[in-house]
């Protein structure tokens, strides 16, 4: 059986927080979309609010911290990936743009990405498309279709005839992932990877 890894970015600063929340929920809903079509899934969050000193280091330093790296190398290893934020000034998080700011624009490219936010407001909604959209573009990634923004009022609504409540976005948003990750080809080495001198000499130190 195939394993695939999804991973969630969220940005939520305090804890618990509803960005989290809705991370997690459009893990589980693109989760249980593929173990629909008997794949086994790895899940996997990452707290940017752990991260945020990390961050500032790296931009100061230009070397990330251990843990950073892992991070990073957890979201670009991914077979999916969840990106969420709460909207600040009506747009993205600075923690959540600094810490793709640190990806290579290359290392996403062809993964499909879900992107969310959160917010007190509807009003904010547009934040999905021109923010988030452009900026996932710009990395490459295959952001598939439906975005999902959550405000405080969604959460306790499901919506009526004529309006599709959050737990139907978040369904629908979660199949659509689970499809575009199910269709993506497997992933194979690069034999013409370019691995960096410290990473050589790493590999010289374990033998």
């Amino acid at each position: 059986m195939q394993t695939l890894k999804l991973v969630a970015v969220s940005a939520g600063l305090s804890s618990p927080s509803s960005t989290r929340l809705l991370a997690d929920r459009l893990l589980q809903a693109a989760r249980y979309r593929l173990a629909e079509q008997e794949y086994a899934v790895d899940v996997e969050v990452v707290e940017l609010r752990d991260l945020a000193v990390d961050i500032a280091n790296n931009f100061v330093t230009g070397f990330p911290s251990e843990k950073l790296q892992t991070a990073i190398d957890t979201v670009t290893g991914a077979d999916g990936v969840v990106a969420v934020t709460p909207v600040f000034t009506a747009s993205y998080s600075g923690l959540f743009k600094s810490f793709f700011d640190l990806i290579d624009p290359a290392a996403l490219t062809g993964t499909p990405v879900l992107v969310a936010a959160t917010g007190g407001t509807a009003r904010h909604s547009l934040v999905l498309d021109h923010a988030l959209r452009p900026l996932f573009a710009y990395l490459r990634a295959q952001v598939i279709p439906t975005a999902v923004y959550a405000a405080s009022e969604d959460w306790g609504s499901g919506g009526d005839e004529y309006t599709e409540g959050l737990p139907a976005r978040i369904t629908r948003a979660g199949a659509e992932l689970a499809t575009a990750v199910a269709a993506r080809p497997a992933r194979t080495q690069d034999l013409d990877e370019v691995v960096p001198f410290e990473r050589q000499l790493a590999d010289l130190r374990l033998d």
